[in-house]
């Protein structure tokens, strides 16, 4: 496993890290998680992806009683969290979903240390925009939490470049803590947006980029191809949205052409995707996510497959990508 500096930060982040997105509490309890988390570990990889609403809180509990049992060092793991949508339990207040306001943002980041059973966490994301908080005040409140010793790190996730760049200069003119990172959706089919919205804010701010989806929700594993299978991401209870990206019928055809590249490198297609994405200079790290011990083997593979990613190939892959990448 290599390891990449964090933006402009001294922190270094597994270039492959594992999040919990869709899988813990829903398809993971705390033994797998322990067990996916040690063998994680064990191949190099220190950052661990949380967010407040994956499982309303449960999946940042089930990471927090999994890490607990494992008894790692503080100073050996990197772990995250998000904030905006609350945990989306009946009866919550206005002021505690869909916001980043400060009442929300000072307290959420209590619940989050509580159900992780961290005294502070590395890494804390603006989950998306908020429209109808002044960006001044989310400003504030994410910079107060570093200096409360509550965080080490604050950025964003799903942000547009003006957004981020409002957000930096804000923070830059007040002297308080700027926004490090970035969290965005990017793999074969989406790509614009890091590739060539952020490419200026990235030279100009050093913006550090902690990527997801590198398999398009499972589009790249090629397991849709004839629809959606049981227990797949896209059969799940709330993850109806995903199926008509998973279903995409040109999309799907490609992947018979990269399936040929995979099969010349010696990988599967899962692989050269997870790779493909860690081959940008810009992505700080590819947060994969698995729901047993035999994905997160084949995922954290990938790391081999990164230096046969010659010019060559990235020109092979581009030219069936590009096209239908948004």
């Amino acid at each position: 496993m290599q390891y990449r500096r964090l933006g402009r930060s001294g922190l270094q982040l597994s270039q492959l890290s594992l999040g919990s997105w869709v899988t813990y509490h829903n398809q993971v309890d705390v033994a797998a998680a322990r067990e996916m988390l040690a063998l994680a570990m064990d191949s190099g990889v220190n950052f661990f992806d949380n967010a407040e609403a994956y499982a309303a809180g449960k999946s940042e509990t089930v990471m927090g009683e999994a890490i607990k049992a494992l008894k790692w060092p503080r100073l050996n793991y990197v772990i995250s969290t998000k904030f905006f949508w609350g945990l989306d339990r009946e009866g919550d207040s206005i002021n505690r979903k869909n916001t980043l306001n400060r009442k929300y943002l000072m307290q959420a980041i209590d619940g989050s240390l509580a159900r992780m059973g961290l005294d502070f966490i590395d890494l804390i994301y603006c989950h998306r925009p908020d429209p109808l908080t002044p960006i001044e005040e989310t400003v504030w409140a994410m910079s107060d939490m570093i200096s409360q010793g509550k965080a080490l790190y604050w950025g964003t996730s799903e942000w547009s470049a003006d957004e981020i760049r409002a957000a930096w200069n804000f923070a830059d003119k007040h002297h308080l803590h700027k926004p490090l990172m970035e969290q965005p959706q990017y793999h074969l089919f989406h790509r614009k947006r890091v590739e060539q919205e952020y490419k200026r804010l990235i030279e100009d701010t050093g913006l550090g980029l902690t990527t997801w989806s590198p398999l398009a929700s499972g589009l790249l594993t090629g397991k849709y191809r004839k629809g959606v299978p049981a227990g797949s991401r896209g059969s799940l209870e709330g993850m109806g949205f995903l199926v008509k990206g998973l279903t995409d019928a040109a999309r799907n055809a490609a992947l018979a052409q990269f399936e040929v590249i995979a099969t010349e490198l010696g990988c599967s297609l899962s692989q050269l995707a997870i790779a493909w994405a860690a081959c940008n200079p810009a992505v700080s790290t590819v947060i994969t996510g698995a729901s047993n011990l035999a994905q997160l083997r084949d995922n954290l593979t990938a790391v081999k497959v990164l230096a046969q990613l010659t010019p060559e190939v990235m020109a092979r892959i581009d030219l069936i990508s590009a096209p239908l990448a948004s």
